[in-house]
């Protein structure tokens, strides 16, 4: 189904930290404020853990579009609900990636 593995693809990419979605400011956030703390040696394994799950997640990504299958799984349909809830968590892992003014307002309303 290559809607579905797109949106997978996707989600994927936002979570190794690739840079328009919103895995990448919630690292690179998390990264930032650890580094500033003057941990640089748990932000250092950090961003080789992070080269390292990129390397696994793209194993999935491999498979889902590379990889050929001797048996594969027969085309279906997802329910609409199902497609809805994937559509919305697409939108919100691009948006918040795209708009990233939307963590200034976080920042204020946390009070930091």
């Amino acid at each position: 189904n290559p809607k579905l593995t797109f949106v997978m693809t996707l989600a994927m990419f936002s979570l190794a930290g690739i840079p328009p979605f919103a895995g990448f400011f919630s690292k690179f956030f998390v990264f930032a404020s650890a580094f500033n703390a003057g941990h640089w040696l748990v932000v250092f394994l950090a961003l080789v853990n992070t080269v390292i799950s990129l390397y696994y997640y793209l194993l999935v990504v491999k498979a889902m579009f590379i990889t050929p299958n001797d048996s594969p799984l027969p085309y279906f349909r997802s329910p609409l609900l199902t497609r809805a809830t994937l559509a919305i968590c697409l939108a919100g892992i691009v948006l918040l990636g795209i708009i990233s003014s939307v963590y200034g307002g976080i920042e204020a309303v946390a009070g930091m």
